[in-house]
């Protein structure tokens, strides 16, 4: 078993909150984790939603149905019976020890008020994403944590070792799929999208047309990593605004998808307030878009889509178990002047991170990153260049030109 870097996270959870939700795309391995969880308590319940048989009894009885049940109790896909948290609320109100509950879900419950406020300030949420760079090769990265501190990168050749770039980018973080070759692979991603649209969206909603769901996908794959214009992808997609506004939200629920807001903390001055839209595994993107491990970085038209959403989802991922929970945005003025990912901790500290797929690196690749070190003052911490070469290179006060390979180092 691959080891989970939110792992610590989870324990500590469970060590100070009554209720630890972990929620994540389908078959990012909530279940393997949670289940190696429990062999380590002493006493504890496993139920699985997607059994229908359970489904049908917790349903009927949901109070009734807990109150048969011992120890740590472990619920699987939680979000297919809406009428538990309330349920799981009374249970915790009566009786506050941590570690009451591990729940799982495949919906995101902040994208779905009336269960997330059931249990506001009795759950602990985190999100499990397909496996990281770093967890593939048995490390936990410090990547951000080394942007944050200012100390910089020291100044060495990185390579890439073990997979290619592309060959990381081809094959995404699903637990199956890294397992498989490529053929395998699209006949795993082939079902897996079969699965999602006629459990997991219909789960969340009656929405009509989910045989328009696959092509809208790969619309959104040809612009991820790019500014939402929901203008012109209704036009391209044929779908109504208010209709794809509906699917949008089931697509971020359901984790397919992920909005990537825009940094505006300087009000006074003219920045693009639009997100950016980003698929959340470029293994599924390279699937929906039917793209060669090759064409991932040599197809001119998404070379470029690949690589930055490959970094944007390995800085989600590490975000997600760093304590302190940066929050990932993009940056762009109305002059042009644009940074890929900013990260802000807490509303204080900013860090920079632009992507380049050249292997060198001019004064002119940092003129967004100096403009947003203008713009934050003193909340800039840091600004990289991730690119495809092999040196990391100062360019002045708190700015590098760093390897991309220096994103799964530990």
């Amino acid at each position: 078993m691959i080891r989970r870097n939110i792992e610590p996270l989870v324990r500590a959870g469970l060590a100070e909150s009554p209720v630890v939700l972990i929620n994540g795309a389908r078959q990012t391995g909530k279940t393997t984790l949670v289940r190696a969880l429990a062999a380590g308590i002493r006493k504890a319940a496993y139920i699985t939603l997607d059994d229908s048989a359970v489904l049908g009894g917790v349903a009927g009885n949901p109070r009734g149905y807990l109150s048969g049940l011992e120890g740590t109790i472990i619920i699987d896909e939680i979000q297919k019976a809406p009428a538990l948290f309330p349920a799981i609320k009374m249970a915790v109100d009566e009786d506050r020890r941590p570690g009451r509950f591990i729940l799982t879900g495949s919906a995101n419950v902040l994208t779905l008020p009336k269960l997330s406020e059931s249990l506001a300030g009795r759950m602990e949420i985190l999100t499990l994403r397909p496996f990281s760079q770093g967890e593939i090769e048995g490390r936990r990265e410090t990547f951000i944590k080394r942007l944050f501190s200012g100390k910089g990168f020291p100044v060495i050749d990185r390579a890439v070792h073990g997979a290619s770039l592309a060959q990381r980018i081809h094959r995404g973080g699903y637990p199956e799929a890294i397992r498989r070759s490529a053929a395998p692979r699209r006949a795993w991603f082939s079902s897996y999208l079969t699965t999602i649209l006629q459990r997991d969206i219909r789960d969340l909603s009656n929405i009509d047309g989910l045989l328009e769901t696959p092509r809208l996908l790969a619309l959104l794959a040809a612009r991820s990593a790019a500014l939402l214009n929901i203008s012109e992808l209704s036009r391209s997609a044929g779908i109504p605004h208010t209709s794809l506004q509906r699917y949008l939200a089931l697509f971020e629920a359901a984790f397919l998808i992920q909005r990537i807001p825009a940094w505006t903390a300087n009000l006074s001055k003219r920045l693009v307030r639009a997100p950016k839209v980003l698929l959340g595994d470029t293994g599924f993107m390279a699937h929906l878009l039917n793209a060669s491990e090759d064409a991932v970085l040599k197809d001119a038209n998404l070379s470029g889509r690949f690589l930055e959403t490959f970094v944007g989802c390995e800085l989600l991922k590490q975000a997600e178990w760093e304590e302190s929970r940066p929050v990932l945005m993009h940056y762009r003025t109305a002059a042009g002047k644009e940074v890929d990912f900013v990260l802000e901790e807490g509303g204080r500290r900013v860090v920079g991170i632009e992507v380049k797929s050249s292997h060198g690196v001019g004064v002119q690749d940092f003129s967004g990153l100096r403009s947003l070190a203008e713009d934050a003052g003193k909340q800039f911490a840091a600004g990289v260049v991730l690119y495809a070469g092999e040196k990391v290179v100062p360019f002045g006060p708190h700015l590098w030109a760093v390897p991309i390979s220096e994103l799964w180092v530990e």
